[in-house]
C-alpha cells in the first residue's frame, strides 16, 4: 500500500482524531503483532519521536517532517507491518545516533496518514507492546531495528487493586479541577482493569515532563509503575488546586465588582427616572478623576485610593464623610512633585538684593555662595538653613522675600511669636475634631511647590506648656539629615522639606534651645550707622512714603539736614522702623494740606521738620557738661540695639553697706561686689584708707530704673565708679567702656562690640575702652565708625583707671563761715518749743 495514496483520508469519519482514546484501536487499527524469530526478536523499521512518549493501547497522532523518518513509515504501510517507536534524549538533534535513543521503545501500529499544509506528514498510531531496542540493523534509506518484546507481569494481589483504586480517586479529582482534560477520561479510567495499562493511560493524559513520562515507560513492574503514577498525579493535585483557589478568590472579586457595578447603574437610572441627581456619586467620581490626573508618590497614592475606597463605601449621610472628604483634598492639593526652576544667575541676584536693601553685605554674600555652588553642583547642594539674628527693623524679614525674587521662588512666611502648641508645627491627627495639617504643611499647600523660601519668623518667640514644645517640633523640620521625610500628624505621610530653604529671624539667641541653634547657621544683624540710616532713607523710605502718601507727583524733596534732623532727634533704634514712620508722619501732615488745597512746602528742612514733628524728643548731646566722680559711662546691647547707660556711685557715713538700685540682674549685682572686692584689695595701690571701707555706705544706681539691666560687660563701669568716687578723680565724660572685671582685676572680653560703639558714637563719645582680646572685633566696625572713636585696648582694671580717670583728685572748694546775725541763745533759755 502506497502512503501517498491515502492523503485523501476523510477526518470527518473520525471526529476525534486528536483526542482518540484507548478502546478505539478495535475499530481503528488491525489488530496484529510482529512475528518473533527463534531468539525472540522482531526486525522492522524504526521512527525516532522528539518530545512525545507513546504508551501501549494510547492511540496518537504523530507528525513526521523528516525524510528518513517519511520512508520508514512508507516502508511499513507498503509491508504492512508495525513500527517500533522510542523518544529521542535530546529533541534539538535532527540526526539521532544510538547513544541518542532510549532503548525502551513501544510497537506501534500505523492506522491513516494525512499530508500536513506545512508539508509534514501526520500519521494516526496505535501502541501495541513494551520492547527493548538491542540493535540497530539499518540506517539508510530509513533506519532498522531488532528489539526484544517486554513481558510484563499478568498478576496482581489485593495491594495493586487497593493502590488501583486510590490512583482512580485522585484521577477523579483532577479530571474534575483540570480544565483542559476532556471528561470522558475518568470514564475510561474507571474501565481499565490492568494497573499497567491504567498507569500508562494516565501518565499519557497528564501535563508532565517527558522524562517523567520515559520513566513510566521504562518501569516494566504494573505495581511500581502504578505506585510511581500514583505520586505524579497528587502533585499534579497540589498544584491544580492552588490554582482553583486563586481563581476562586480572583472570580469572587470579579463578581463583586460586577455586583456593585450593576447595582450602582441601576441605582443611577432610578434616579435619573426620579429626576434626582447623584451628586455624592459625582462629587467621588470627580474626586477618583482628580487623584487619577496628580503625580503623587506610590505611598501617598496607595492612601488616597484607600481613602476613596472607603469614602465609596459610605452613606452620604455619614458623619466621616466630611472627614474623609477633607483628608483626600489636602493630600490632593499639596504640590508632591511640582517644583520651581531656580534662577542660578549670580550677576542678577546680586543686582536684586542691592536693589532693595542697602548694606548687609554679609547675608547677601552668603546667599550668592549659596546660588554660585548650586549652579556648579546642583544635585549635591543642600538648601542652608539661616538664622538672622539682630535688632527690630534691621530687614531680616524683608530680605527673605528679596532673596526669594533673586532665585525665583515662591515666598511663604510663617510667625512663630507667641506659638505654644506643638501641633502649630505637627498638626493634628485625625482623630479629633476639626483637625488640620501644621503650619508647616499649610504654607507648602499656599506656596504650591515643594521647595520655596520658608521664613520661620520670630523664632525666639516660641513658647511651651502642656500641650508640647514646638521648639523641639522644628528640630525635625531644620534638619537636612531628617526633612526629607518629615511626618505631619495630620496627613499621617512623609512630605519631603530638604528642598526647601528655611530662613529664620530673631532678635537674640539666648531663647533659642541650643540643639536647634546647632542645626542653623546664624548670621547677625548690626544696627545701622548713621550713615547708613541716611542712605536707606535716601534710597528707599522717603520714595516709598512719597508713593504711599500719593505726593511722588507733587515735586517734595528732603533736604540731608531734614533727614540727619529726623534721625537725631526724632529716632533712637538700631533699625529703620521708626525712622519710616517719622517720614509717613511728615508725609500725612503734607498729604492733609494737599487734600485740602492748602499752601504746602516742597522742600523739607531741618527746621520745616521740627515745625511738623513738634519738638524734638531725644537730645543729640546726652553727655554731661562735665567730668564728674563716681560717674562712669557703661556700654550695653539690647534687643533693640546697643545703648550707653550711665553708672552713680555715692558715698555717705555708714557700716560699710553696699546698696544697688536701679533693677539690676543677678549677674550684674554680682559683678559690683566684684567691683568693690577688687576696690578694697587694691586699697595701698588706690591711696585709699581701708578704715573707710567700714564706715561708709556705698550707693550704687543705674538711672532708668524701670528697664531690667543684666549681664557682666558692665564690670569695668562698676569698678572705675567705685574707684572715682573713693580717690576723687573724676571720670572722663567722653570716654565710655565695657568689659568684665575679675576679683584680680583682669578685664576679660565680652560680645555685642558693634552695637555698643555704635550707640556710644550716637552719644558723642570720643574713647571707646575695649578688652584686649575683643580687637578682632574691629573687623565687624564700619571704617567710619573706627575713624571717629578712639579705640584702647586693655587687660588689666590699672589699664583702664589710667585711660577714663583723671590723675589728680577733684579740688574741694571750702564753703565760707555763715555770719551770727542772730544773737547765742543763753544756756539757761529753753529750747523753742
Amino acid at each position: 500500500m502506497d502512503i501517498d495514496d491515502e492523503f485523501d483520508f476523510d477526518f470527518d469519519q473520525y471526529p476525534d482524531f486528536l483526542d482518540a482514546m484507548p478502546g478505539l484501536g478495535s475499530e481503528l487499527f488491525p489488530d496484529k503483532e510482529l512475528e518473533e524469530d527463534a531468539e525472540g526478536f522482531i526486525d522492522c523499521a524504526f521512527l525516532p519521536l522528539r518530545d512525545i512518549v507513546l504508551f501501549p493501547q494510547m492511540v496518537m497522532p504523530l507528525f513526521i517532517g523528516r525524510e528518513r523518518s517519511l520512508e520508514a513509515v512508507r516502508a511499513a504501510v507498503a509491508k504492512d507491518e508495525n513500527l517500533i517507536v522510542a523518544t529521542q534524549r535530546d529533541s534539538d538533534i535532527l540526526d539521532p545516533g544510538l547513544s541518542d535513543i532510549h532503548p525502551i521503545g513501544t510497537e506501534i501500529t500505523i492506522g491513516k496518514a494525512l499530508r500536513m499544509p506545512d508539508n509534514s506528514t501526520s500519521v494516526l498510531a496505535q501502541g501495541r507492546r513494551r520492547v527493548e531496542i538491542v540493535e540497530f540493523t539499518q540506517w539508510d534509506p530509513y533506519i532498522r531495528v531488532r528489539a526484544r518484546p517486554v513481558r510484563e507481569p499478568m498478576e496482581w494481589d489485593r495491594n495493586t487493586e487497593a493502590l488501583m483504586r486510590a490512583v482512580i480517586t485522585l484521577f477523579e479529582k483532577m479530571v474534575s479541577l483540570n480544565r483542559n482534560m476532556p471528561e470522558d477520561a475518568y470514564t475510561f479510567a474507571i474501565n481499565i482493569d490492568e494497573p499497567g495499562w491504567l498507569a500508562d493511560f494516565i501518565a499519557s493524559t497528564l501535563n508532565v515532563p517527558v522524562e517523567t513520562r520515559q520513566d513510566i515507560l521504562e518501569t516494566i513492574d504494573p505495581n511500581q509503575r502504578l505506585q510511581k503514577i500514583s505520586i505524579v498525579v497528587a502533585k499534579e493535585l497540589d498544584v491544580l488546586e492552588l490554582e482553583n483557589q486563586i481563581h476562586t478568590r480572583v472570580q469572587q472579586e470579579v463578581d463583586k465588582s460586577q455586583r456593585e457595578h450593576f447595582l450602582r447603574e441601576q441605582m443611577r437610572v432610578i434616579q435619573g427616572e426620579l429626576g434626582e441627581a447623584d451628586v455624592f456619586a459625582q462629587e467621588i467620581n470627580e474626586v477618583r478623576e482628580t487623584a487619577e490626573r496628580k503625580v503623587l508618590p506610590a505611598e501617598a497614592r496607595l492612601k488616597v485610593d484607600k481613602e476613596i475606597a472607603r469614602l465609596n463605601a459610605m452613606p452620604p449621610m455619614s458623619p466621616e464623610v466630611g472627614i474623609i472628604r477633607t483628608y483626600i483634598d489636602w493630600v490632593l492639593a499639596l504640590p508632591w512633585m511640582d517644583v520651581t526652576e531656580d534662577n542660578l544667575d549670580v550677576s542678577h541676584a546680586a543686582r536684586v538684593l542691592d536693589g532693595d536693601h542697602y548694606g548687609l553685605e554679609k547675608v547677601k554674600e552668603r546667599i550668592l555662595e549659596y546660588i554660585a555652588v548650586k549652579k556648579i553642583a546642583p544635585d549635591t547642594m543642600r538648601s542652608p538653613i539661616l538664622c538672622f539674628v539682630g535688632p527690630p527693623g534691621t530687614g531680616k524679614t524683608s530680605i527673605g522675600r528679596s532673596i526669594a525674587n533673586a532665585l525665583g521662588r515662591e515666598f511663604v512666611r510663617i510667625s512663630l511669636g507667641g506659638v505654644r502648641d506643638e501641633a502649630e508645627i505637627r498638626g493634628h491627627r485625625r482623630t479629633y475634631i476639626g483637625a488640620l495639617p501644621g503650619r508647616i504643611i499649610q504654607a507648602i499647600r499656599r506656596a504650591g511647590t515643594k521647595n520655596p523660601l520658608f521664613m520661620l519668623d520670630e523664632i525666639d518667640k516660641l513658647g511651651n506648656d502642656f500641650r508640647g514644645d514646638p521648639a523641639a517640633a522644628l528640630l525635625e523640620v531644620l534638619d537636612p539629615e531628617q526633612n526629607f521625610s518629615f511626618s505631619d500628624h495630620y496627613l499621617d505621610l512623609d512630605f519631603d522639606l530638604s528642598q526647601v530653604m528655611f530662613i529664620t529671624t530673631a532678635n537674640y539667641l539666648d531663647a533659642i534651645p541650643h540643639a536647634l541653634q546647632d542645626r542653623m547657621e546664624v548670621i547677625e544683624f548690626p544696627g545701622y550707622l548713621e550713615e547708613e540710616k541716611l542712605e536707606i532713607c535716601r534710597q528707599f523710605l522717603v520714595r516709598r512714603q512719597l508713593e504711599a502718601h500719593g505726593l511722588d507727583t507733587q515735586g517734595i524733596r528732603f533736604e540731608e539736614d531734614a533727614l540727619k534732623a529726623v534721625i537725631r532727634r526724632y529716632t533712637m533704634e538700631a533699625g529703620v522702623r521708626n525712622l519710616e514712620r517719622e517720614v509717613a508722619n511728615i508725609c500725612r501732615k503734607i498729604a492733609r494740606n494737599v487734600a485740602e488745597e492748602k499752601k504746602f512746602t516742597r522742600r523739607i528742612t531741618a527746621r520745616k521738620v521740627e515745625e511738623l514733628l513738634g519738638p524734638p524728643r531725644f537730645s543729640e548731646e546726652v553727655l554731661s557738661e562735665e567730668d564728674q566722680v563716681g560717674v562712669a559711662t557703661g556700654a550695653a546691647w539690647t534687643a533693640v540695639g546697643g545703648d550707653i547707660m550711665f553708672i552713680e556711685v555715692n558715698l555717705m557715713p555708714g557700716k560699710g553697706n553696699l546698696q544697688l538700685t536701679g533693677q539690676l540682674g543677678e549677674i550684674m549685682q554680682e559683678s559690683a561686689q566684684a567691683a568693690l572686692t577688687y576696690t578694697r584689695s587694691m586699697a595701698d595701690v588706690l591711696s585709699i584708707d581701708v578704715r573707710r571701707f567700714e564706715e561708709t555706705d556705698i550707693h550704687l544706681h543705674v538711672p532708668e530704673g524701670a528697664v531690667p539691666k543684666d549681664g557682666p560687660s558692665a564690670g569695668v563701669a562698676l569698678a572705675t565708679a567705685i574707684i572715682s568716687a573713693f580717690t576723687e578723680r573724676p571720670i572722663y565724660r567722653d570716654v565710655s567702656m565695657t568689659g568684665e572685671i575679675t576679683l584680680r582685676g583682669r578685664v576679660l572680653p565680652v560680645g555685642g562690640v558693634r552695637e555698643k560703639a555704635l550707640a556710644a558714637r550716637r552719644a558723642g563719645i570720643k574713647t571707646f575702652i575695649l578688652p584686649q582680646k575683643n580687637e578682632s572685633d574691629l573687623e565687624n566696625i564700619p571704617k567710619k565708625l573706627r575713624q571717629d572713636l578712639r579705640f584702647i585696648f586693655v587687660t588689666r582694671m590699672s589699664e583702664v583707671l589710667a585711660a577714663a580717670m583723671h590723675v589728680q583728685p577733684r579740688v574741694r572748694k571750702r564753703p565760707a563761715a555763715p555770719k551770727k546775725s542772730i544773737p547765742a541763745r543763753p544756756p539757761s533759755a529753753a529750747p523753742p518749743a
